[in-house]
C-alpha cells in the first residue's frame, strides 16, 4: 500500500496563520496536523507516503527532513492546483496498478479504524453521519451496503453519509484511467478536476465500493474550529501531569512543549503551548500558543497566539 496526502492548499480561511506556513504544519494538540495524520497511517506500514504539495512546498520538504522516523516519503509538486483529482493524478505515476492507495486529505483529523484496510477486498470510502447533508458530498448505498452513487451537496435528502476525505482505493488502475479521462477531456466540476467525479466514474464502471464509519471527524478549516479540535486532540497528548512550574496551576488537558518558562500562571484547560515559550502571571485557557511566544500579565482564552 502507498499513502497519498494532498497538502497543496493555501488555507485561505486560516490567514494570517497560514501566511508563512502551509495549513498541514499548523500546531494542534501538541503536534502538527500532518503529524496526527501520518502517525495514524503509519500503523499500516505503507511502502511510501507521497505528499502532494504546492503552497509553501519548501516548508513541507524541510519538515520531512526533520522526521527521520518517517521512512520512505516523497514530495510531488502541484504548483498550479486544478483540484483534488489533479493532485492525485500527479502522485499516481509513483504507484503501480496493483498497489492499493490510501488517500487522506491533509487537513482531515479523525478517529477511524484503518486496521481493517489490511484485509479489505474492495474500495472503501470513509463517511460520517451528518444531520444536514446539503453541505457535503455524500455516498448512497444499497441494501447490500455497496455504494451506488456519489452526490455533491444534495439539496434533497438522498443520504446522510458524508464523505470525510479518506479514500482507500484497491482498483488503482481504474482510478488512474478515470483521472486520465477527466484530464484529457478537461471535465470539471465547479472549475476543478474532482476526485469524486473519478470515483463516480469508477462506480458506474463496475468497481465495488463500500463505506466505513469514522467516530470523530474534526474540522481544522477556521481558527475557531481549530481551537475546538485542539481541545479534543489534547486528550490524546496530555503531558500536563509531568509539568511543574513555580506558583502555577495546570488544569488538564494541556500539552506543554520543551524549554518552556512559566511563572505564577493558571494554565488550562485545553491549552497547547509550543517550545521555548515564556509566560508570567497569565491565566490562559482554550488556546493554541505557537513556539517562541511570550505572554505576561494577561487573561486570554479561545485564541491562537502567534506572531504572524
Amino acid at each position: 500500500m502507498k499513502v497519498i496526502l494532498p497538502v497543496a492548499g493555501k488555507g485561505v480561511r486560516l490567514r494570517p496563520y497560514t501566511n508563512d506556513l502551509p495549513k498541514c504544519l499548523l500546531p494542534v494538540g501538541g503536534k502538527t496536523i500532518i503529524d496526527w495524520i501520518v502517525e495514524d497511517s503509519n500503523r499500516l506500514k505503507p511502502q511510501e507516503t507521497i505528499f502532494v504539495a504546492g503552497y509553501k512546498a519548501e516548508k513541507v520538504e524541510a519538515y520531512l527532513k526533520r522526521k527521520p522516523e518517517w521512512p520512505n516519503t516523497r514530495v510531488v509538486l502541484q504548483i498550479n492546483p486544478q483540484g483534488l483529482g489533479e493532485a492525485i493524478a500527479r502522485a499516481l505515476p509513483y504507484v503501480n496498478d496493483d498497489e492499493p492507495v490510501l488517500i487522506i486529505l491533509g487537513d482531515t483529523l479523525f478517529d477511524a479504524d484503518l486496521d481493517q484496510l489490511e484485509y479489505a477486498e474492495e474500495n472503501i470510502l470513509y463517511t460520517y453521519k451528518v444531520s444536514d447533508p446539503r453541505r457535503f458530498g455524500v455516498a448512497i448505498t444499497n441494501e447490500s451496503g455497496n455504494v451506488t452513487k456519489l452526490v455533491e451537496k444534495p439539496q434533497e435528502f438522498v443520504s446522510d453519509e458524508a464523505l470525510v476525505g479518506i479514500y482507500y482505493i484497491k482498483d488503482t488502475e481504474a482510478l488512474r484511467n478515470a483521472l486520465r479521462k477527466l484530464l484529457a477531456k478537461d471535465i470539471r466540476t465547479n472549475g476543478e478536476i474532482q476526485l469524486t467525479d473519478a470515483l463516480e466514474m469508477m462506480i458506474q464502471g463496475g468497481c465495488k465500493f463500500k463505506t466505513a464509519p469514522v467516530t470523530h471527524w474534526l474540522d481544522c478549516g477556521l481558527p475557531e474550529t481549530l481551537i475546538q479540535t485542539n481541545s479534543i486532540m489534547l486528550w490524546k497528548n496530555d503531558n500536563s501531569a509531568y509539568k511543574h512550574f513555580p506558583g502555577t496551576k495546570i488544569i488538564p488537558p494541556c500539552h506543554i512543549g520543551n524549554n518552556v518558562n512559566i511563572e505564577n500562571c493558571t494554565i488550562g484547560p485545553n491549552v497547547d503551548i509550543g517550545d521555548n515559550c515564556k509566560l508570567k502571571f497569565v491565566n490562559i485557557k482554550d488556546c493554541i500558543m505557537w513556539a517562541n511566544e511570550t505572554l505576561q500579565f494577561t487573561l486570554i482564552e479561545k485564541q491562537i497566539i502567534a506572531s504572524c
